[in-house]
C-alpha cells in the first residue's frame, strides 16, 4: 500500500483510497475476472487487427478508415486505463489505490473520454461531407485537414483532463475514503472530500457541458443534413447504398453517447446506486469490444482487408500482432 501523508491545517490527511468495486462473493469473483480478462484481451486483439489492417491495405487509405484508426488506437488504451486495476482487484483482497495513481488514472481516462467525443463528432462531419458534397469531397476533407483535427481531438482531450485534475487534485480527502466503484471516477471523487468541493463541481459541469453538448450538436446536425440528403436519392438501392456508409458510425455513436449521457447527467446523484457500476461497465468495456465488430460487419472493405491481414499478409503482419498483443499481456502481468 502506498501511502501519501498531506499535512492540511491542524490534521493530517492520509492520502489512498479504497475501491469498492463489486461486492460479491470469491467464487463469483474469480467468474467475473475470466470474463473481464477475455473481454480485454479480445478488445485489444480487435482494435489491435483493424489498425493493420487499415495500415497495410492501400484501398483504406481514405479520411474515414484514418479516423477509424485513430478510434482504435484510443479505445485500446481507454481500456487498459481502467481494465488492468479492475482485474486485479477481482483477485485481491487489498482493492487499495494511491492517491497518485488514482490521479494518474482519472487523467488519462478524461482524456480518452474527451477525445473520443470529439472524435465521433469529426467522423460524423466526415460521412456529412461524403454524402451532401461528394465532388467536392476529395477538395475538402484533405490529409492536412485529417491531421488537424484528429491532433485536434488528442490536444483537447489533454487540455479537459489537465484543467479538470488542478481542481480535483487539489481537494483534501481525510481518512481512508472509499470510492464506490470500480475505478477512479470524477463524481465519486467529488463526492468524499472533507472540504468544500463546489468549485471543482462546478469547473467540471461547464467542461462536461462544452465537451459533451458540442460534439452532440455537430452529431444531430451532421446527420439530419446526412439523412435529408439521403431521401433525396431517387432510388432505394442508391438511399441503401448512402446509409450503409454512416450506419455503422451512427450504431457507435449511439452506444457511446447514450451510455455515458446516462451516467453523467445527474452524476452526483446517480453514483448513490450500484446500478449506476453496470451503466459504466457498458461504456468502459463493452462498447470498446462492440465497436470493432460493429465496423466490420457493415463494411465490407474493413472485412476484404482484415482477411487480408489475417490470411494473406503472411508472417509480418502476424508478428506485429503477436507484439501488439505481447505487450498489452506483459502491461497486464506487471500490474498483478
Amino acid at each position: 500500500m502506498i501511502t501519501k501523508v498531506l499535512e492540511a491545517g491542524n490534521h493530517t490527511a492520509t492520502i489512498h483510497f479504497v475501491l469498492l468495486g463489486f461486492p460479491t462473493r470469491p467464487a463469483f469473483q474469480l467468474f467475473l475476472f475470466f470474463v473481464f480478462l477475455a473481454t480485454y484481451l479480445l478488445t485489444l486483439l480487435e482494435n489491435a487487427l483493424i489498425i493493420l489492417a487499415i495500415r497495410g491495405d492501400r484501398q483504406l487509405h481514405k479520411p474515414m478508415y484514418f479516423f477509424l484508426s485513430h478510434l482504435s488506437f484510443l479505445e485500446m488504451w481507454y481500456v487498459t486505463v481502467i481494465s488492468p486495476k479492475m482485474l486485479v482487484d477481482f483477485l485481491s483482497h487489498d482493492k487499495t489505490i494511491s492517491f497518485n495513481g488514482c490521479m494518474t488514472q482519472l487523467y488519462f481516462f478524461v482524456t480518452f473520454v474527451c477525445a473520443e467525443y470529439l472524435l465521433l463528432a469529426v467522423m460524423a462531419f466526415d460521412r456529412h461531407v461524403a454524402i451532401c458534397n461528394p465532388l467536392r469531397y476529395p477538395v475538402i476533407v484533405t490529409n492536412q485537414l485529417c491531421g488537424t483535427l484528429a491532433g485536434g481531438c488528442w490536444l483537447c482531450g489533454l487540455t479537459t483532463a489537465t484543467i479538470k485534475m488542478v481542481f480535483i487534485a487539489r481537494l483534501h480527502y481525510c481518512g481512508k475514503p472509499h470510492i464506490n466503484h470500480y475505478f477512479c471516477d470524477i463524481s465519486p471523487l467529488l463526492s468524499i472530500p472533507c472540504e468544500d468541493s463546489s468549485q471543482a463541481e462546478r469547473v467540471d459541469f461547464f467542461l462536461a457541458l462544452v465537451v459533451i453538448a458540442v460534439p452532440l450538436c455537430a452529431v444531430v446536425a451532421s446527420y439530419t443534413t446526412i439523412v435529408s440528403a439521403i431521401l433525396r436519392i431517387p432510388s432505394s438501392q442508391g438511399r441503401q447504398k448512402a446509409f450503409s456508409t454512416c450506419a455503422s458510425h451512427l450504431t457507435v455513436v449511439i452506444l457511446f453517447y447514450s451510455t455515458t449521457l446516462f451516467t453523467y447527467a445527474r452524476p452526483k446523484l446517480m453514483y448513490t446506486y450500484s446500478s449506476n457500476k453496470v451503466v459504466s461497465v457498458l461504456y468502459t468495456v463493452i462498447v470498446p469490444l462492440l465497436n470493432p465488430i460493429i465496423y466490420c460487419l457493415r463494411n465490407q472493405e474493413v472485412k476484404a482487408a482484415l482477411k487480408k491481414t489475417i490470411l494473406c499478409k503472411g508472417s509480418r503482419s502476424r508478428g506485429d500482432v503477436i507484439g501488439l498483443f505481447s505487450f498489452f499481456i506483459g502491461l497486464f502481468s506487471s500490474e498483478l
